[in-house]
């Protein structure tokens, strides 16, 4: 308890809890959302990540499919989110509203977009390319046969 009190007033979340907390691909989605639309009603909060799981849209969710969502939001991931103090779940209204501590999941969740690539291939790839470069000055290859060999030696 002292420990989540402490997470709602701005102090960092505990890496293992933010890795507890990301595993679940719902709770993922409930970030989404509530970073997305700000506090949301847990009917409304399901119906969205319904449509984001079922990769449809809100209007073609079927009531069957918001149901489960809603049931495992409403027992499982909002009240261990709550608990951490990642948001504030009222069950009483239903509303669920973000706090200042759901920002700081952000970090991990932009780490390497899906488009991206990672840094470690970057440097593999801008690694071979200063080789190469290297290499062919100081080798004499055409053009690069005219780089004086230091000169090749200082760009990589």
């Amino acid at each position: 308890m002292a420990e989540s009190q402490a997470v709602r007033r701005g102090e960092s979340v505990d890496a293992e809890e933010v890795f507890d907390t990301l595993s679940s691909q719902r709770r993922r989605f409930t970030i989404h959302a509530l970073e997305r639309e700000g506090p949301m009603e847990i009917g409304e909060l399901a119906r969205t990540v319904a449509a984001w799981e079922y990769q449809k849209d809100a209007e073609a969710v079927s009531s069957a499919e918001r149901r489960r969502v809603y049931n495992s939001l409403q027992q499982v991931h909002l009240p261990k989110m709550d608990e951490k103090g990642l948001l504030d779940y009222d069950a009483d209204s239903g509303v669920v509203s973000p706090t200042d501590s759901l920002s700081q999941l952000r970090l991990y969740l932009e780490v390497v977009p899906g488009n991206d690539i990672p840094w470690s291939r970057f440097y593999l790839l801008l690694g071979s390319f200063g080789l190469l470069f290297a290499a062919t000055t100081a080798l004499n290859v055409p053009p690069f046969g005219a780089v004086p060999d230091a000169v090749g030696a200082l760009a990589t």
